[in-house]
């Protein structure tokens, strides 16, 4: 199989790309994870100090969430396919996540998170693929970095605001108040797809979708999917949830006369930074994308997160270098989830796009069960540092596997 290929064309900055359409895509990701970041910045005290658990049942809790994550997405690929149920399928699953994150604040047990966890998780991976699928309808060939890079940063910026609104709410209400709370801004995303969902339905036209639900597994590998997704699935199998690097910062944090409302406060706000570092460096990614292919990206994702995972993995109970580890991991998603989406638009036509996004959910989600779950019990029985060191590896090979990804022609 010939490698796949793409075309190098410098961005225009005058190109006809920021409709309102694609901004309104950005809004919803904004809005969305603004939600759920809240409810993430506070799991892992909830879990660990309301509810008595250990970072053994978070990362399992997680990596169960994220595993069903991809199930759905493999759903939703064939379901994104039929442009009227597309938009159906985005709204609801904005509205489900909503919903299921905020209904977390009136969990009792362990067990409720968890199943409220993976509602959430669920319902944000079946409406993904329509999604990416209608961002990348509303673009030329040429912006589908910037494009990606966009919905990324929204994404990444409510992962700036939530930690932050999490420490607020948290402070003034509570707990279990601040996690009840986090379903407005899930609802205000609902409201912003419906603007890119009547967009992308004006170019519908004469095209009928497919009625009968394919996975054209076949077609997608003629494509060249299966080796583009090589060092994506490496990516993700190094890629832990996020709760467990605020625990880790939190335990560190919890030391030399600090209590644990401080350390988990702290905690937070470094996570936020992570998060911004995770917005600035999606839009860097997406002209770097644009210029000269996913590959350069997906590499720097592969070695910022080594450096982060090694200064997590070392312990410091300084703040200052726990906040250089938030930001070169923030780095690593802002470099690679870009990568990831528009390598699969690139080699893919239109038509396998839901599909080939469903199986890259898949990927995802089968590197965050196992990252996140063998992390957490790595953690639990043996130390932190075998858990990240363990994370760092993998993200050592979706370094050297960068190359697989699509080439730009010379």
């Amino acid at each position: 199989m010939t490698e796949p290929t793409i075309e190098p064309v410098a961005p225009s900055e005058t190109e006809d790309w920021l409709t309102s359409g694609v901004a309104s895509i950005g809004a919803a990701s904004l809005f969305s994870d603004l939600g759920h970041e809240m409810t993430t910045s506070v799991l892992p005290t909830f879990v660990t100090s309301t509810l008595h658990s250990g970072p053994g049942a978070l990362g399992v809790i997680e990596g169960v969430a994220d595993a069903l994550v991809g199930a759905a997405k493999l759903a939703g690929g064939p379901l994104a396919a039929e442009p009227t149920g597309r938009a159906r399928l985005v709204r609801g699953g904005y509205l489900g996540t909503a919903l299921a994150t905020g209904a977390v604040g009136l969990a009792g047990a362990v067990w409720q998170v968890a199943i409220l966890r993976s509602v959430a998780w669920m319902s944000r991976g079946i409406r993904s693929p329509a999604r990416d699928a209608l961002l990348y309808s509303l673009v030329p060939t040429t912006a589908y970095g910037r494009a990606s890079g966009l919905e990324r940063a929204g994404d990444n910026l409510g992962a700036v605001g939530g930690p932050l609104l999490a420490a607020l709410f948290v402070a003034v209400f509570g707990i279990r108040p601040a996690l009840l709370i986090a379903t407005i801004p899930g609802l205000l995303a609902a409201v912003a797809i419906s603007v890119a969902a009547r967009e992308a339905a004006k170019g519908v036209g004469a095209s009928k979708g497919r009625k009968v639900l394919r996975y054209n597994l076949r077609e997608l590998h003629q494509a060249g999917l299966t080796r583009v997704l090589t060092a994506p699935t490496l990516f993700e199998l190094g890629n832990i949830a996020a709760s467990l690097l605020i625990l880790r910062a939190t335990t560190l944090l919890h030391h030399g006369g600090r209590s644990i409302a401080a350390a988990t406060s702290l905690a937070v706000l470094l996570y936020a930074a992570h998060n911004l570092s995770a917005t600035g460096t999606a839009l860097l990614a997406g002209r770097m994308i644009d210029r000269s292919g996913p590959r350069s990206a997906i590499a720097v994702a592969g070695a910022t997160y080594l450096a982060g995972y090694g200064l997590f993995a070392a312990g410091p109970h300084s703040w200052g270098l726990l906040l250089l580890a938030f930001v070169l991991s923030g780095a690593g998603i802002g470099f690679g989830e870009p990568a990831e989406s528009a390598a699969v638009a690139y080699v893919l036509p239109d038509r396998l796009r839901p599909n080939g996004f469903g199986l890259l959910g898949v990927v995802q989600g089968v590197g965050a069960l196992t990252s996140s779950a063998v992390v957490g019990l790595l953690w639990a029985n043996v130390s932190a540092v075998a858990g990240f060191t363990y994370a760092a590896a993998w993200m050592l090979g979706a370094l050297l596997a960068s190359p697989l990804l699509a080439r730009p022609a010379r």
